[in-house]
């Protein structure tokens, strides 16, 4: 067995926070999960669905890059949507560099206008990603970056599809590069700051808004209420899904259990995947009204309750 060269210098470790930055549904947790590698950030069609600052943790030779999922930044008009825009800028102040992701099929919409406008006040690095890239023609999304590094001196434009995963390694590898010199901040096995409880939650959460789309009210939450290590090794999961009124209770349920039962047999295999453990999950539904109001709900959604 040969010693290492002794003159080869080691490279350097490297870590930092990276924060993506876009309007609802374009395409930020897709993102994420594509540059971790592994589901760390809840995926649906319904806009507005991230709440709370979601960090997913990817390794890139001697970098850890620790990426920051932010709730969709929008025209807030409840309280909880003024928590959840607080939340998604308070990570962009906190990050190394922020990117701004755009649905390059959308373009310069007002949600995007919204964005673009704060973000040219900030005093930060700055990334253009353009998602959904192979939706567009080539021209126009030419003419897209161009308007949009005409209002924000971008450093890098990255040109993604978060779905397929084409190009995100690029992103990577260069903000891998961008990263402070510095120890790692996590275990070298560690994909998300979230507690196992906390990511059951939010699985169960997204296989319910895909089941049941526009017949509920985003405001819906998932509670995990017990987490129990059993002998064999399995998990004994209950949780609670809360909702406002009597009516979505039985849209939840739906015509004899059916809606429950598939929404618990969709959570179940991605909590198993997420656990690399046997669950037995258990699902309940109550009916808890105007919990929009209570800052212990906020608290456990990891958001600050904001004043009328």
């Amino acid at each position: 067995m040969t010693e290492p060269d002794a003159t080869v210098p080691v490279a350097a470790t490297r870590a930092g926070f990276v924060a993506l930055i876009g309007a609802p549904n374009a395409g930020k947790s897709t993102l994420l999960n594509s540059l971790v590698g592994s589901k760390v950030s809840i995926v649906t069609h319904k806009v507005q669905t991230t709440r709370a600052l979601v960090r997913g943790i990817a390794i890139e030779g001697p970098s850890q890059v620790i990426f920051v999922d932010t709730p969709g930044i929008f025209r807030p008009r409840r309280r909880l949507d003024r928590a959840m825009v607080t939340t998604a800028w308070g990570g962009a102040a906190d990050a190394d560099l922020v990117c701004c992701l755009i649905d390059a099929k959308k373009g310069l919409d007002e949600a995007a206008e919204a964005v673009i406008e704060r973000l040219a006040g900030m005093n930060h690095r700055k990334v253009l990603i353009l998602n959904k890239v192979d939706l567009v023609r080539r021209e126009a999304l030419l003419a897209l970056t161009a308007a949009l590094n005409e209002r924000i001196p971008f450093e890098r434009t990255f040109m993604v599809s978060a779905l397929t995963g084409d190009h995100v390694s690029d992103v990577l590898a260069w903000l891998a590069g961008q990263m402070p010199e510095g120890p790692w901040l996590y275990p070298e096995d560690q994909i998300s700051d979230l507690p196992m409880r906390q990511l059951a939650s939010e699985i169960t959460r997204e296989k319910l808004f895909l089941r049941v789309h526009d017949e509920l009210p985003y405001e819906s939450t998932v509670e995990t209420e017990l987490w129990k290590e059993q002998k064999d090794g399995s998990v004994r999961v209950e949780q609670t899904i809360f909702v406002a009124r009597e009516s979505q209770k039985r849209i939840v349920i739906g015509n004899k259990g059916e809606t429950i039962k598939a929404v618990s047999m969709a959570a179940r295999k991605d909590i198993e995947d997420a656990a690399e453990q046997k669950i037995h999950l258990f699902l309940f539904v109550k009916v808890r009204e105007n919990w929009s109001d209570d800052p212990e709900r906020y608290r456990q959604m990891g958001l600050e309750l904001p004043k009328e």
